[in-house]
């Protein structure tokens, strides 16, 4: 890393800063300090209070009290034209990319001194000379939906390059990338770095920030707990605690191997691409069995999404067999699998997991409200949705001001924490659990894990779809790895062997 220079002004400086929500205070007097060249990471809990302080750094949110200078000027920032104008630029959790546009559609998008007929053509050799500079590596030329979740981020980064971004703030930058990716990311990064630009950079993985940040800010409850070197923190042990106040385990227990009957059968499923290209889902044939959790690996893109969808009734086979509890489910709807007692953690939380203008309680009850346990025949009984509302919230731990809060005010992790308790609460024999501790922070990611194995230890069936192979090693009992769609293999996870599950993710075939 290269030598920062403390004694200078820094290139942040926000002062005394307070955020207040409805029933909460998101940011209770922080000071936060970025000096140039240098990486700060901003870690806590979920809930704790980072997004909302870079979002007013931003110009989304605006504080209550506090001051915010840049380069050692007081700003006032309103907007997010106020913050790229100072040359502050934020990657945000979900991207923001208009998928039928081209990456230099999108790059230019919301620029206000454009020419009425922009040059294209200029536009895109520097968009290149940008690329070829950081090591982007994208076309200009290609449309975002054709590119990966990977790519994608680099178009987040290009995108605030060209407008001349000089802070960059990364709000957990790797939680969609493969660890190659976010190796990449982290080249990518410290070549800015080292050209005199400064990050902050939130992220939940104790390992990332250890070896990506030159100095650790911790908040917890919207409260700044204080900032330390990097280099002085001992392991990641030691970066947990810090967050979370007490000493936090690695590993979770994992009872023994009682597999019963088989619960899912996948025979021969294929699933089209789109125009004409590759099939998503290529012959893939699995099964799994009460009290079992099949753990699937790949890198991002390779069918395991979609593999998922199947299961759950959300995608057409073109062909193949789905058989669920002895039930032939081959292209049946959502709800009929959910009838057969099929739970889903899907990869979108957004779009998928919540409906963001309801609130936390009507979230958790979606699955419910037609069973008598929510309703008498075909009414409601509103009554019962509180009370099974606030069993949930303690259970799981979701930080939410009261449960009628709608839920696209919550933080990301707690999000998810919602898609969560639901789900597990629902699950009655299969859960199809799609990257289901993304955005977590430590602790929460070991309840998660905690419950998922709970759920196995009950008899259930498990799919467990994770780009994080330290997890599919930690809980599944068996691990298929999938590339362009289909299955190279199965191994035994607790005699996986890492480089070849490594090989097969490269279409190496067992």
């Amino acid at each position: 890393m290269n030598d920062i220079d403390y004694n200078a002004p820094p290139v942040v400086k926000m002062v005394q800063i307070t955020k207040r929500f409805p029933g909460v205070v998101a940011n209770d007097k922080v000071d936060l300090e970025l000096y140039k060249g240098e990486v700060l990471a901003l870690l806590g809990e979920n809930g704790a209070g980072k997004s909302t302080l870079m979002n007013m750094l931003i110009g989304l949110y605006k504080q209550d009290n506090g001051e915010v200078y840049i380069n050692d000027k007081k700003a006032i920032i309103t907007s997010p034209q106020d913050s790229m104008a100072l040359g502050v630029g934020m990657i945000h959790q979900e991207f923001m990319l208009v998928d039928n546009l081209t990456v230099a559609e999108n790059v230019i998008l919301g620029i206000k001194n454009l020419d009425i007929v922009p040059k294209m053509g200029d536009i895109k050799k520097r968009i290149k000379d940008i690329s070829e500079k950081y090591n982007l590596e994208v076309n200009p030329n290609t449309i975002i939906h054709d590119l990966t979740v990977g790519e994608q981020q680099r178009v987040e980064i290009l995108k605030l390059v060209y407008r001349g971004a000089q802070i960059l703030i990364l709000d957990e930058p790797t939680a969609v990338l493969t660890p190659g990716e976010a190796r990449q990311l982290n080249k990518i990064v410290h070549l800015m770095m080292d050209e005199g630009k400064s990050a902050i950079f939130i992220s939940h993985k104790m390992d990332e920030v250890m070896y990506f940040s030159n100095r650790v800010q911790i908040l917890r409850r919207g409260i700044s707990q204080g900032v330390k070197f990097t280099k002085d923190i001992k392991d990641t042990a030691e970066l947990a605690n810090m967050m979370v106040g007490k000493p936090v385990l690695f590993e979770v227990e994992k009872g023994p191997f009682n597999p019963k009957n088989i619960k899912v059968k996948l025979e021969h499923a294929v699933v089209h691409g789109i125009n004409g290209s590759r099939n998503t889902l290529d012959d893939v044939s699995l099964e799994i069995k009460g009290g079992e959790i099949l753990g699937i690996a790949g890198v991002a893109g390779n069918g395991q999404q979609v593999l998922s969808e199947v299961i759950t009734g959300l995608t057409k086979m073109a062909s193949g067999k789905l058989i669920i509890n002895g039930d032939n489910c081959t292209n049946k709807t959502p709800l009929t699998i959910i009838k057969e007692g099929v739970s889903h953690i899907p990869a979108d939380r957004g779009k998928m997991g919540v409906v963001g203008d309801m609130s936390v309680q009507d979230n958790l009850a979606m699955k419910k409200y037609r069973t008598n346990e929510l309703s008498n025949g075909v009414l409601i009984q509103k009554g019962l949705f509180g009370k099974f509302a606030n069993r949930l919230i303690q259970i799981y731990c979701i930080k939410t001001p009261t449960k009628n809060t709608e839920v696209k005010f919550l933080s990301g992790g707690n999000i998810q924490k919602t898609i969560l308790a639901r789900e597990i609460d629902n699950c009655k024999g299969m859960l199809v659990a799609v990257f289901p501790t993304r955005g977590l922070d430590v602790g929460a990611t070991q309840d998660v894990r905690k419950s998922i194995l709970a759920q196995r230890d009950k008899g259930c069936a498990i799919l467990l779809v994770s780009e994080e192979l330290d997890e599919l090693l930690m809980l599944s009992d068996r691990i298929s790895v999938m590339h362009e769609g289909k299955i190279m293999g199965t191994v035994d996870a607790k005699n996986a062997d890492i480089e070849k599950i490594g090989l097969m993710m490269t279409g190496v075939k067992e």
